[in-house]
């Protein structure tokens, strides 16, 4: 049995949109994955380690806990051993409170990168391949979170090619949500249901690959 960690926000805890509501395992796209992947015969377990309104490396002045850099290093020594780490952050870098641009959201991830890497595992134990993942881009919000995201739709323009510039630099993998889904039609921000569904099942694609790849390298 490996061990697959996803790092993120709400858009992978699976709230229903406009709602405090979350879509069940088996909806939300991290079970979609794990599920893909133990029917095609992997044996796989999906951590999920997401945390509603998690930046990738900076604090929320108004809920304590949201910075992704705090504690990430532990949580990989808690789970270690990992066959792959997933992030998908910074949407909530784009909120109405920061004035955060694509290149800031990088740097966070650059960041995490970095924290993965230097994580205090066990000296036997692997440090786990990374899969940066861009969230789709935030369309014009609507609804209750409207205030908090205003504005979100234009700060995050760059986002890719941003992130695609650090794994570059970085020897991480890369995958662009945007290729396949969007952001929420009900909201402009989170995942609707068929959203997650198009995701799991793409992102299983990708990590089965990577699984592989990782037993020839290991």
């Amino acid at each position: 049995m490996r061990h697959i960690l996803v790092y993120s926000d709400s858009l992978s805890w699976g709230i229903i949109p406009t709602t405090r509501q979350r879509l069940p395992f088996e909806q939300r796209w991290p079970g979609v994955m794990e599920i893909a992947l133990c029917s095609s015969g992997d044996k796989v377990r999906v951590i999920e380690d997401c945390l509603n309104g998690r930046r990738t490396m900076w604090d929320d002045p108004l809920k304590p806990g949201r910075n992704g850099l705090v504690g990430l290093a532990q949580r990989i020594e808690i789970h270690s051993p990992l066959a792959l780490v997933i992030l998908m952050l910074g949407t909530n870098d784009f909120q109405s409170m920061h004035q955060h641009n694509a290149w800031h959201s990088s740097q966070g991830i650059r960041a995490l990168i970095s924290a993965i890497r230097t994580a205090p595992v066990e000296p036997d134990m692997p440090i786990p391949p990374v899969l940066v993942v861009v969230p789709p881009a935030i369309q014009a919000p609507r609804g209750p979170i409207a205030p908090k995201f205003e504005g979100g739709e234009r700060k995050c323009l760059g986002l890719a090619d941003a992130y695609r510039k650090v794994c570059d630099e970085t020897g991480c993998h890369f995958f662009d949500a945007g290729d396949v889904i969007t952001s929420s039609k009900v909201d402009g921000v989170h995942l609707d249901a068929e959203q997650h569904l198009v995701l799991g099942n793409e992102l299983s694609r990708i990590a089965r690959t990577l699984l592989a790849e990782n037993v020839v390298n290991g």
